[in-house]
Order: C-alpha cells, then structure tokens, then sequence
C-alpha cells in the first residue's frame, strides 16, 4: 500500500513538472519571441454586422504562434446597425458602439485590453492586421452603401496611409481588402472568384465586391507590403481549416515583411 502511495506520489510530481511545457512556444516559421508588434484593427463582434469571430480567433492565434505580440482595437463608435444572426436581418431596436462589440475578444487586461483605433500610433507598430466580416462594409466603410464610391472611417483611412507610407505590411482578410484598394493605389489584392463559380467545396458569392474592388484600381504584393487571403469570401459549410491555413499563411508573410 505505501508502495502504491509513492508510486502515485511519484506520478503526480512527474506531471507537475511537466505541465507548464503546455505553456510554452514552441516557435513559428518566422517568429521573433517579442519583438515584433502588430495592430489588429476590429469593427465589431460578428460575421453579419462587425468582424467574423473565426476570423479574429484565428488571427490571434498566428500571430501568438508565430511570436507577435499584439494589440487589438476598434473605433469608438456606434456601428451601423444589428444583425440578428439567426434570422440573418437587422434588428430596429437595437444599436451598438464598435469598441464594446469588439472588447469581447479581449481579455480586458494588460496587451489584451481593447483600445480605440483613435490612440492607434503607426509608430508604435511593426504591422497592421484588418479581419474580415461585414464590418468591413458597414462600419469601417461605407461600401455597403455606396460601393466602388465609399468612404472609409476617418481613423482607418489614416492608419492604411500611415502604415502604407512607412512601409509596413498590412496584413487584410476577407473583404477587408477593399479598405486599401480605395486609399492606396495600384495594390494587387486577393479576394476570390470575380465569377461566382460553384464546386462541391463551396461556393464565391461575392463576386460584385471583386469586380468592384477591380474598378478602384486593384489588379488582381510584394512591393507594397499588403497581404491579403480571402477566407470568408468563399462560402464553404465545412472546410474551416482551409480558412485557418489563409489567416496563418497571411500572418506569417506579415511577420516575413516586418523583418526587411
């Protein structure tokens, strides 16, 4: 019996020991373990009206994977409106501000807290990251609206230009692409199919938003340090993981362009 009592003890510290290895990195492809900063800019909590969750979750994880510290924030605004995502229709009664939809994937404490996009300082980061959802077109743009002829929100057009113009990578999903094709020019961009063509792997439903996107000037690079995966765009029931793999090869070039 004490013989057993030992053994079991000897177990337990064993594990004990071996646990914090959980917690450690394990490395990425071109990870820096906390030198490199990265920006990752929110509009809300949500595929339908702010920023997709996969999207977000995803994002944060490659970038931790690969080594970046990051800091997230959103505008301090109300956002468009709310969608109810069951029903997939706006709700009349209700209205949201950015910064507190996007506070939900944060930890609310020290690198995690959510900050207004209006204190983001180019400066203070190596890189910038916008996830997609219809927060894209709604609340950091007035593309849902007003297509090829939208406006972008006042802090987000200044971010694009600022890290644009300091030479350092934007990092953009989904449809986020088209923040950047109308504010700077000549860009070579991915968001999918300009035709909506259907497989047994899924379908690309938004085509009119790549033909738009085209008519601002992007050619469907390297040069202007703008790297983009059109996850979301290809609408897809069960092939996540081909969404996860986009966000991490998208991160990993962001983390690869931040060290020239």
């Amino acid at each position: 019996m004490l013989e057993s009592r030992a053994h079991l003890a000897k177990q337990a510290a064993a594990m004990l020991v071996c646990q914090p290895a959980c917690l450690m990195h394990h490395g990425g492809d071109w990870g820096n373990w906390g030198n490199t900063n990265i920006a990752v800019v929110f509009s809300g909590c949500g595929w339908w009206d702010g920023t997709d969750i996969h999207e977000a979750a995803y994002t944060m994880y490659h970038l931790s994977r690969n080594g970046a510290r990051f800091q997230i924030f959103a505008p301090n605004q109300q956002q468009m409106h709310v969608v109810d995502h069951m029903k997939m229709q706006p709700s009349s009664s209700d209205n949201r501000n950015m910064m507190m939809e996007s506070a939900r994937f944060s930890h609310g404490q020290g690198m995690m807290q959510m900050n207004d996009l209006s204190k983001l300082d180019v400066n203070s980061f190596d890189a910038v990251i916008f996830p997609g959802g219809h927060g894209v077109v709604k609340n950091l743009s007035t593309f849902s609206k007003d297509g090829k002829d939208c406006k972008l929100n006042n802090d987000v057009e200044r971010i694009m230009k600022e890290f644009h113009r300091s030479r350092k990578p934007i990092g953009l999903s989904s449809m986020a692409p088209l923040l950047a094709c109308r504010v700077l020019p000549n860009l070579e961009v991915t968001m999918g199919y300009e035709r909506d063509e259907s497989s047994r792997w899924g379908r690309w439903p938004n085509t009119t938003m790549v033909q738009a996107v085209k008519s601002m000037g992007a050619y469907v690079d390297e040069k202007n340090k703008v790297i983009s995966t059109p996850t979301f765009m290809w609408e897809t029931d069960y092939h996540y993981h081909y969404i996860f793999d986009g966000i991490g090869n998208m991160v990993k070039h962001v983390m690869r362009m931040t060290a020239k």
